[in-house]
């Protein structure tokens, strides 16, 4: 969110599996679109654990602070570490040490014939979502007591901060403010869950009236759900918890044509971001050529969006569109290009 004025600085960790294969095709849009942009790549991720226990040195996070504008991570998982605690490590160590609160995902369909959803047109998927990222129940407070035993006992807290939900919330508010939205949705589970999420609603309430010309409204999470499958078209803004917002993202990409459509970004304004396409590594296909690009390429437009070039970010889901429209995709769609020709096509639809 914040644009620099030399030419961005990009760090690249490439992941495990399928990561590698379609962040290699984001980085060929990359340098297609934005000559200019300098990159460095860094050696994070199952290889590296494998080789010597390095997950993510707080030299490299110190790094990432001062000299880059952007982190690129591809998907991170391998069957060889069964703890995934690289993953772990790299992924949420980042978010956390980095404070990186807003998980920014855009829900847009661009070929009606991807979406799941009866007689739904491009018009009709067309929002995002504003998930919090620092907090909710994934910091990992908890413990467990007579592990192993039949009286085992296993908690899990969730953690909700007034600054962590504000913060959040008007992150929100501020993008549909200048983004010309009208309508941000809340979604929390305040009727069970009825000390953090009364948070929730308090903040909320507190945050819309200093948007006069922005509806608020809420919605419990599983009726979110339901309304997102039934009417999507009803939704512009909708922010959430970091547990829910994780759900219903992956709901969303569903209703845009798959995760393999699903751009994201980990930002926190004025501070370096991490953008990821949000599918898995899928070691089953790694190496065989046939993974899906078009999501680690959507991330690169995200990406220059958030670098002050949205003109980049138009031409890329125009080109990343065109593509679908033609038929020009993998099999994971229905084609049969490999990654490369995926990777390929992308580029032609940009230059026609």
């Amino acid at each position: 969110m914040s644009t620099p004025t030399r030419p961005p600085n990009i760090a690249v960790l490439p992941g495990d599996g399928i990561g590698t294969e379609v962040l290699e095709q984001g980085l060929r849009v990359l340098g297609a679109i934005a000559p200019d942009v300098t990159t460095e790549h860094f050696d994070f991720g199952a290889e590296r654990y494998l080789r010597d226990g390095t997950t993510l040195p707080d030299s490299a996070l110190d790094r990432f602070r001062n000299e880059f504008d952007c982190i690129y991570l591809g998907a991170l998982g391998d069957p060889r570490v069964p703890s995934n605690v690289h993953a772990k490590d790299i992924l949420l160590g980042s978010r956390f040490k980095l404070d990186l609160y807003i998980n920014f995902r855009p829900v847009r369909l661009l070929d009606a014939r991807y979406c799941p959803l009866k007689d739904k047109r491009p018009e009709d998927v067309d929002f995002v979502v504003f998930r919090e990222n620092t907090e909710g129940l994934y910091t990992g407070i908890g413990g467990q007591f007579k592990r192993d035993t039949a009286d085992e006992i296993a908690i899990e807290q969730e953690i909700n901060t007034r600054k962590g939900v504000e913060r959040i919330i008007r992150a929100a508010f501020q993008w549909a403010h200048e983004n010309g939205k009208t309508r941000v949705c809340m979604s929390d589970k305040a009727n069970a869950m009825r000390h953090g999420h009364d948070l929730w609603q308090r903040v909320f309430r507190s945050v819309a009236n200093e948007y006069p010309g922005i509806k608020p409204s809420h919605l419990y999470v599983d009726v979110l759900t339901m309304r997102m499958v039934q009417t999507p078209e009803d939704f512009e803004v909708i922010v959430t918890n970091n547990l829910f917002g994780d759900i219903v993202t992956d709901l969303g990409a569903a209703i845009q044509g798959g995760i393999g459509l699903a751009a994201s970004g980990n930002l926190h304004p004025g501070k370096v971001g991490l953008y990821e396409p949000v599918h898995g590594s899928a070691p089953d296909i790694a190496g065989r050529g046939i993974a899906n690009p078009f999501a680690a390429i959507l991330t690169v437009g995200m990406m220059l969006g958030q670098l002050g070039r949205p003109a980049d970010e138009r031409r890329i889901g125009d080109a990343v569109g065109r593509c679908l429209i033609a038929g020009r995709v993998t099999r994971e769609l229905g084609g049969n290009l490999t990654s490369s020709e995926a990777g390929s096509a992308v580029l032609d639809a940009m230059s026609a």
